[in-house]
């Protein structure tokens, strides 16, 4: 299967960093709080889709720019043209948004977010989205899409967010659109952690470490969570017996057993 390089991306809609694996991509609308536009969203959309095929991503950070996360969705470029569209435009518009969410879950890199200040709309999906959540005390989370009019059930946040912070809690957020304080996404667990200081770099910190390991097992690993949603104990069992027999055969299963012996620390190389 034909691979694709990644260092060279030219993105048009955000930032795009690359460094010995990490992504980081950074919205970067900060007069307006990084919000996204049916342009950035596609992008998204597309660059998620494409690094299943990559060899020189193994984890992607998301982050914003200016001290937030993403505003969400702009008022002035999304919000306001929805209203004047019909059925089947407003459709292509949902399933494509959704379809950024489904790219990210897919991928098989651990996708990381950054959150400072405002995570707000569609950059509390994006977070929500993300494996892995790293948040700073001035980080304001609120999936607000009842304050338009509109059902808490946006890109699978009814799917998701019960998942991680429980049905209860979810459901008090997606109802009232309220704003989640970053002690409550911490005590919750939406927020694996909170830190001081520059959260892009500590979750790029973060990232590093995880890349260390056996990316392709982390990969299955992702891939496992996503597909166990929808199984019964016996299959999940089952997928679980599959995937581990693949990861066995990998060269990174055979080095850590050879470091073992030796007393060496294992270096992993994804294969």
């Amino acid at each position: 299967m034909k691979t694709r390089t990644f260092a060279d991306y030219q993105a048009e809609h955000f930032l795009w960093q690359l460094d010995d694996g990490v992504a980081t991509i950074t919205l970067n609308r900060p007069d307006r709080k990084n919000p996204l536009t049916f342009d950035s969203y596609a992008e998204l959309r597309d660059l998620f889709r494409d690094l299943a095929y990559a060899d020189d991503v193994h984890a992607v950070v998301m982050t914003g720019a200016g001290g937030n996360f993403s505003s969400g969705g702009d008022v002035h470029e999304i919000i306001g043209p929805l209203v004047a569209m019909d059925m089947v435009e407003l459709m292509r518009f949902t399933r494509m948004t959704g379809d950024l969410v489904k790219a990210m879950r897919a991928c098989p890199q651990i996708v990381l977010s950054a959150v400072d200040g405002i995570c707000a709309g569609a950059g509390a999906i994006i977070a929500m989205a993300s494996d892995l959540r790293y948040g700073t005390e001035r980080a304001k989370t609120a999936f607000l899409f009842t304050r338009v009019g509109l059902a808490g059930c946006d890109m699978g946040a009814c799917a998701i967010l019960p998942r991680i912070i429980g049905q209860g809690r979810a459901s008090e957020l997606l109802f009232s659109g309220r704003m989640m304080s970053a002690e409550e996404g911490e005590r919750w667990g939406f927020f694996n952690e909170l830190v001081e200081g520059d959260v892009a770099e500590a979750t790029r910190a973060h990232a590093r470490r995880l890349i260390s390991g056996p990316t392709f097992a982390h990969g299955m690993t992702k891939t496992m969570l996503n597909q166990e949603w929808c199984m019964s104990l016996e299959q999940a069992i089952e997928s679980e017996a599959q995937a581990q027999a693949i990861c066995m055969q990998t060269k990174d299963f055979e080095r850590a057993y050879k470091a073992f012996v030796a007393k060496e620390t294992p270096v992993f190389q994804g294969n």
